[in-house]
């Protein structure tokens, strides 16, 4: 019976992946250095997980989840649409800037396992999309977003360039600019572009 998701072992076994898989790559590390990382026989690994391509989409799922529930608290606290919106692109990219090795594991890591990239559904990450898409919806509703606007293409561009100032922020060694900066100008051009 695998992924006993309560157990401390296994928060434990997700905690090394992260600092590993960040430290090493996906790809180059070895499951027994993850073994070693979170003090556990290399057997135990395979109690909890069937491959290093489960614990990496186990990683994600945990970090998913979480991210999910913190973005729901943060734009629930506001009722207009527009300002959602800016919330949304502010608080997706401190997470990147609070959240380092996982966002390196996301940004980079993650896109390199073809079983995830072919195989895997994540519904915490269609949830966590179309949070964008029913505030446009909302906007829509309100007469403060154009009804021409179609959600479903609204929310992946949107998505599309929080997702590529993520993966500038956790390659580049150079940073020119701050997070709230880049939020306020993404924000800012996606508004421009759907306001009515």
């Amino acid at each position: 019976m695998r992924k006993r998701k309560n157990s401390e072992k296994y928060h434990r076994i997700i905690k090394a992946a992260t600092k590993v898989f960040a430290k090493k790559g996906f790809y180059p590390a070895k499951i027994s250095e993850i073994a070693k990382e979170a003090q556990v026989a290399d057997g135990t690994i395979y109690i909890y997980f069937e491959s290093k391509d489960d614990i990496l989409i186990s990683l994600f799922e945990e970090q998913m989840k979480t991210v999910l529930e913190n973005m729901v608290a943060q734009i629930s606290k506001l009722k207009d649409p527009a300002e959602k919106l800016e919330k949304f692109a502010l608080t997706h990219l401190q997470l990147i800037e609070q959240n380092k090795d996982i966002a390196e594991i996301i940004q980079v890591e993650l896109r390199q396992s073809s079983k995830f990239m072919k195989e895997y559904k994540n519904e915490q990450f269609i949830q966590y999309l179309d949070l964008i898409g029913d505030i446009v919806k909302e906007g829509q509703k309100k007469g403060v977003f154009k009804k021409d606007i179609m959600p479903g293409v609204a929310k992946r561009a949107f998505f599309g360039a929080l997702d590529e100032m993520s993966r500038f922020w956790v390659l580049s060694s150079r940073k020119r600019y701050d997070i709230e900066t880049a939020a306020k100008q993404i924000s800012g051009y996606f508004l421009k572009g759907i306001t009515a």
